[in-house]
């Protein structure tokens, strides 16, 4: 059996992943945490990701967390085969995997039966040649005349995936969306429950959350990653939080400037996540504040219970 946690940004996944995996222990079936958060796998990212400290894991084992240096860049593809393979790793070993993340794109990359379209290095380059002359907005605007429906869902700040979308829509003659597959699990015995929680109460975390990660020291965690090559990373330069904190390094804003878009920012994106998450109906709902929300994830995902809420 595969344990799926998912949710919307600071609603509480990280925190029930472990509880889980411990409830499981005391019941004699030993079980371990993969993460499913884009941004964990990146060394030094600690504060800005809230990544669970070695105090919050508990002494559970936690996957794919810190396996990749700042420069490197991680597609959704290579995430998948990592996922995949940690996943296959727990099962073999009669271990119970709780995957756990917020990205409904990497969830489904690792459950469902999901295939990604090749890729054409000679037009990845044109691509990203045209997005250094024209800047982002440019290339948005040329996916929406080609694309409206991946434009639509597709941030025009999301540069790399502005430029896959027309990579892929070059490259198959089809609309990017197109390439998502119908929800179709690819691991057996998988059980999702998500975390429920009210706007308003994610809002007022979101924000706690970001003040917290400013007052443990995100700038200067972005600094010293500057340092080891933040930069020359595609995909962790562009992490919520890393990415306001370089511009105001840049001057281009000021502190609060930077800390008030991170916030917005971090909201958007959870809206996001939770519109993703609920058109999936595998997926069973817990209110994240109920008292008894490990008791009621282990009879969602027990042989008696799946798939129902717990009364």
């Amino acid at each position: 059996m595969t344990v799926v946690l998912a949710g919307p940004t600071a609603s509480g996944k990280s925190g029930l992943a472990v509880a889980l995996a411990r409830a499981y222990a005391e019941r004699g079936q030993p079980a371990e945490v993969v993460s499913a958060d884009s941004m964990l796998v990146y060394r030094g990212m600690d504060v800005g990701t809230a990544k669970p400290t070695s105090r919050e894991r508990a002494g559970v084992v936690h996957h794919l967390v810190d396996v990749l240096d700042v420069r490197e860049t991680a597609t959704v593809a290579q995430f998948q085969a990592m996922a995949r393979a940690a996943v296959a790793d727990c099962l073999a070993r009669g271990v119970v995997p709780v995957l756990a993340g917020g990205s409904a794109l990497y969830v489904r990359a690792v459950v469902d039966a999901f295939e990604f379209p090749g890729t054409d290095a000679a037009l990845r380059a044109s691509l990203e040649a045209d997005l250094e002359a024209v800047g982002a907005e440019a290339m948005h605007a040329r996916l929406a005349e080609r694309d409206p429906a991946a434009a639509a869902v597709i941030l025009p700040g999301n540069a790399r995936r502005v430029v896959r979308a027309l990579e892929v829509v070059e490259l198959t003659g089809r609309p990017y969306a197109a390439e998502l597959p119908e929800r179709r699990y690819a691991l057996p015995d998988v059980v999702q429950i998500g975390l429920d929680v009210p706007r308003d109460v994610l809002d007022r975390r979101i924000r706690a959350r970001v003040d917290a990660m400013w007052a443990a020291g995100l700038v200067d965690e972005v600094r010293l990653l500057e340092a080891a090559g933040l930069r020359e990373g595609l995909t962790a330069s562009r992490a919520l939080g890393y990415r306001q904190v370089l511009q105001l390094l840049d001057g281009e804003v000021d502190e609060d400037a930077a800390r008030e878009a991170t916030v917005v920012a971090t909201r958007r994106f959870a809206r996001r996540q939770d519109s993703w998450f609920r058109k999936d109906d595998r997926i069973t709902w817990l209110d994240h504040d109920r008292p008894d929300l490990v008791a009621a994830a282990l009879v969602v995902a027990g042989p008696q219970g799946r798939g129902r809420v717990a009364a």
